[in-house]
């Protein structure tokens, strides 16, 4: 069997994955049909296929981009479908297709469409591109931090030594801040030092 077509009817459902066994294929015409899902990545063992015309239908998800292997395709059609997501790198047989080849999914993106593929575009189509595209939030030049941060706190010393120095009233009182707190650090450990001691003289006159 070299063609197998089925275009033109009511066929319903996602498209067998059985079919890219059938190797010895030279054209397969799914067209005009009301299939759904996503096109199966086993068409890219149809070796000897010259035509696949998936076309008119309610197809989602991506183009796989393992048809690239196919190296003998002339005619690839899957234009008005819900396809979304980046196309195959224009390489081999798929350097030869033309912006027909795709009409009518709006979701497609990059060559050879006028429409370019955007960060969002291609995490959705492309998981591995997604990983490479989108940095992580907290992915962060450290020098540029530890720089920043040094830069930052030498400005809010100088500025807070410039305000002491220029105002006598802020001064004084930030003295007496710093005695006090140092006078409530004092008593606090004299405290601390104070009550093991008088629990020992307790024990004893026990």
């Amino acid at each position: 069997m070299a063609g197998l077509d089925f275009s033109c009817n009511k066929l319903t459902g996602e498209i067998p994955q059985e079919l890219g066994f059938l190797t010895q294929l030279h054209a397969l015409n799914l067209s005009h049909n009301q299939l759904t899902g996503p096109i199966p990545v086993s068409f890219s063992n149809l070796a000897n296929i010259e035509s696949l015309d998936l076309s008119s239908n309610g197809l989602t998800g991506t183009v796989p981009s393992e048809l690239i292997k196919l190296t003998f395709l002339q005619v690839f059609n899957v234009s008005h479908n819900n396809l979304s997501g980046r196309l195959p790198e224009m390489k081999a047989q798929f350097g030869t297709f033309s912006e027909a080849s795709y009409e009518g999914n709006p979701l497609l993106c990059g060559p050879p469409l006028v429409k370019k593929c955007t960060t969002t575009n291609s995490q959705v189509t492309n998981p591995s591109d997604g990983e490479e595209d989108n940095e992580k939030w907290y992915d962060i030049n450290m020098a540029c931090f530890y720089g920043s941060s040094s830069s930052t706190c030498v400005i809010f010393l100088s500025g807070f030594v410039a305000i002491l120095y220029t105002n006598p009233r802020w001064r004084r009182r930030w003295l007496h801040w710093v005695e006090d707190c140092m006078f409530t650090f004092y008593y606090s450990l004299s405290d601390l030092v104070r009550k093991p001691s008088l629990t020992i003289h307790k024990q004893d006159l026990h």
